[in-house]
């Protein structure tokens, strides 16, 4: 027999240090690119123009010291329909990049999630005609007809809200 028991205890909970960088990027990117879907899951019936944040599982840094800073490689794919599609998502692109440069540059606080101290493109934005291209994880196998995909991978290291005390 196997008892099951629901749920973690609190004093487990209380240990982890969740990494609130996809969460921050989304809302910088909700903030600075008003009108466009920004999200991190692909709708059942996803409509266009949309951003899709996700965090790599490739590069990720810790430090040791936990409550300051946290480091991702971040997949950031932009996504546009026709008639100017293939234009748009380029250009939509290029929006990201400098909505994330420019949160880096004027160091804003998001409550909660903290801020970016660093932000480097670790390659640049390019054209992905269908979901088996892309480099991170994929919900679909192909695009819908009409729609263009461009894609983008950012090197961003996050400053921390302090939730707790640290222990000493």
């Amino acid at each position: 027999m196997v008892l099951v028991v629901a749920g973690l205890p609190a004093e487990i909970k209380a240990l982890a240090e969740l990494s609130p960088v996809e969460d921050l990027l989304l809302v910088v990117l909700r903030e600075g690119l008003p009108g466009i879907k920004v999200q991190s899951l692909i709708e059942r019936d996803q409509t266009f123009p949309f951003v899709l944040v996700r965090r790599d599982s490739n590069f990720g840094a810790w430090t040791g010291d936990s409550r300051f800073t946290d480091a991702a490689r971040i997949a950031i794919q932009s996504f546009a329909p026709d008639p100017d599609g293939d234009t748009d998502a380029a250009i939509l692109a290029e929006a990201v990049r400098v909505v994330l440069r420019n949160a880096w540059l004027n160091q804003k606080v998001y409550p909660g999630l903290g801020h970016i101290i660093r932000v480097d493109m670790a390659s640049a934005p390019r054209r992905a005609t269908d979901w088996a291209t892309a480099t991170g994880p994929v919900q679909y196998a192909d695009l819908p007809t009409g729609v263009w995909r461009y894609e983008t991978q950012y090197d961003v290291e996050i400053r921390k809200p302090r939730a707790r005390p640290f222990p000493l």
